[in-house]
């Protein structure tokens, strides 16, 4: 990581002033597979802290598997407080590996274009959760979630852009640590904000 901060620092004095007020960011990590497929389907446009809830009340009722998945009727999903939609992408997902149209285990020996391609065909998984996947599962060091609305709107506060196309031009000087300044800007909104997430 400090290979990474060092080089960012040189790109951009803010990094520094963020490191300075509030120290170093922690690097998220999750496990690869199913189960962290569908916290990211359940953390899509709620909070972390509300989507590891509804997570924990699917794993404490039955086991997350892509078998009990697939055929766990949509009013256990809806009593849990799954959405249709969401309960639809589950089931997608579930579907998927189970017919091993979708190799989750086997995206770890693949590149980061190469896991886009994969998981994108599967409705229900769009660019943010493949961004979060890639990530937190796979260490990726450098990607840029421009469907965060956190990293987007703390991009706007602190370098004055507002079009996420000169978002994505811009933070192109980042790179190849692109993930590492995504966990810097993550840890000033939160830490501006005092809140605390555990990812």
């Amino acid at each position: 990581m400090q290979e990474a901060i060092d080089f960012l620092v040189t790109k951009n004095p803010i990094f520094r002033e963020i490191i300075e007020k509030y120290g170093l960011p922690s690097i998220p990590k999750r496990p690869q597979g199913f189960e962290t497929l569908v916290l990211l389907i359940l953390e899509q446009q709620v909070s972390i802290d509300s989507a590891k809830a509804t997570f924990l009340k699917i794993k404490n009722y039955t086991i997350c598997n892509p078998e009990t998945m697939a055929v766990l009727p949509d009013e256990e999903f809806r009593n849990l407080g799954i959405s249709r939609q969401k309960t639809k992408y589950i089931k997608i997902l579930a579907e998927a590996v189970l017919n091993k149209e979708l190799d989750i285990e086997n995206l770890a020996s693949k590149s980061a274009k190469q896991v886009r391609e994969e998981l994108i065909k599967l409705k229900g998984i769009g660019n943010w959760t493949i961004d979060i996947y890639l990530m937190f599962c796979l260490q990726e060091p450098d990607l840029i979630p421009l469907g965060d609305i956190a990293i987007v709107n703390t991009i706007k506060e602190l370098f004055n852009i507002h079009d996420k196309g000169e978002m994505e031009i811009y933070t192109q000087e980042w790179s190849p640590y692109r993930s590492y300044a995504t966990y810097l800007l993550w840890h000033y909104y939160l830490n501006k904000r005092n809140r605390k997430i555990t990812y």
